[in-house]
């Protein structure tokens, strides 16, 4: 087996050269981190991670902690954060917590026992006793009473745009749907996006804004319809709310978008080439995800930096479920 000792002759320097090589140590010439990166290669030598980080206190990975992999955001999120983890020599561990606070606890407690350098947490559960504020925990959307860095899209912007681009679509008599956890997140900016855009207008709206878990859409949905029948255009929390929508009222008789326009949140893709086609909201995936690595990132190397927020633009998506 290659010893970091056969590594450092090959290269012509000395075995601590090596170990900072190989530990991404600041201060090596470039010249040798060729020649030590050239012999890695040319003796297949592949470092002891375990002795690695008991000598470094690092295990160079990152949890990421998602809601369910099966949702198309999270999973392209959790793509980008992989994709860039990589390019900085880290590893994921993909925790699909389903919304498990226990779940999400376990991730917590490895990070304090060092067996995982960071956490990237997309969450709407309990776990805020768990967090503190030098822990390297970025969350995206949700706050924690400031005790940890975030990323988040301009929720608050992506509603009014929604608002707006209905009534640029024709719609004239709108509703908003959607869901909300009992912990405070960016999410629920949208709503207020909304109806504020629409004060402004001094046009009146309908609402269904519903705690979770919501089973199922549809007495709610036929009620406000039934009640509103000059609803012909609906602002959905989420583009998988919009598919639920759409397949109700195609069930009961709307055709989408000819009676109600619908414009959803998210921007979700089937594939990185294929769009999912609908009218939405698009939030910039790999920007979040860059940004909350950059974060953790930072505070890896310095638990004591304050907490950052960082916010990015959304953008209006036109699809099948306008006119």
């Amino acid at each position: 087996m290659t010893t970091m000792k056969d590594v450092a002759q090959r290269a012509g320097v000395g075995v601590g050269t090596v170990s900072r090589v190989i530990n991404h140590v600041p201060g090596v010439k470039e010249s040798t981190l060729v020649k030590v990166n050239q012999a890695i290669n040319e003796l297949n030598y592949i470092p002891d991670e375990y002795a690695r980080g008991l000598k470094t206190n690092s295990s160079r990975a990152i949890a990421l902690i998602l809601p369910s992999i099966w949702h198309p955001f999270f999973s392209e999120f959790a793509y980008y954060v992989e994709k860039r983890l990589d390019n900085e020599d880290y590893k994921i561990l993909l925790c699909n917590s389903n919304g498990n606070p226990a779940e999400e606890a376990k991730y917590i407690k490895m990070l304090k026992q060092n067996k995982i350098d960071a956490i990237i947490a997309i969450t709407y559960s309990d776990i805020g006793q768990y967090i503190y504020s030098n822990v390297p925990f970025v969350s995206l959307d949700r706050y924690f009473d400031k005790k940890v860095s975030y990323v988040t899209s301009d929720n608050y912007e992506g509603g009014k745009l929604a608002a707006k681009e209905l009534l640029e679509h024709g719609a004239r008599n709108l509703a908003y749907v959607g869901s909300h956890s009992k912990y405070l997140n960016g999410t629920m900016l949208r709503r207020d996006g909304f109806r504020d855009y629409l004060e402004d207008m001094g046009i009146d709206y309908k609402e269904i804004f519903l705690q979770e878990p919501v089973k199922d859409f549809t007495p709610y949905l036929l009620e406000m319809l039934k009640d509103n029948q000059e609803i012909d255009g609906i602002f959905c929390h989420t583009d998988s709310l919009l598919l639920k929508l759409r397949k109700i009222l195609n069930q009961h008789g709307y055709r989408v978008p000819e009676d109600i326009q619908l414009i959803g949140f998210d921007g979700m893709n089937l594939s990185s080439d294929l769009p999912l086609g609908i009218s939405t909201i698009a939030q910039p995936v790999e920007q979040l995800a860059n940004g909350a690595v950059d974060l953790v990132l930072r505070k890896i190397a310095d638990p004591s930096l304050k907490n950052e927020a960082k916010m990015y633009p959304v953008r209006y998506v036109d699809g099948n479920t306008t006119k």
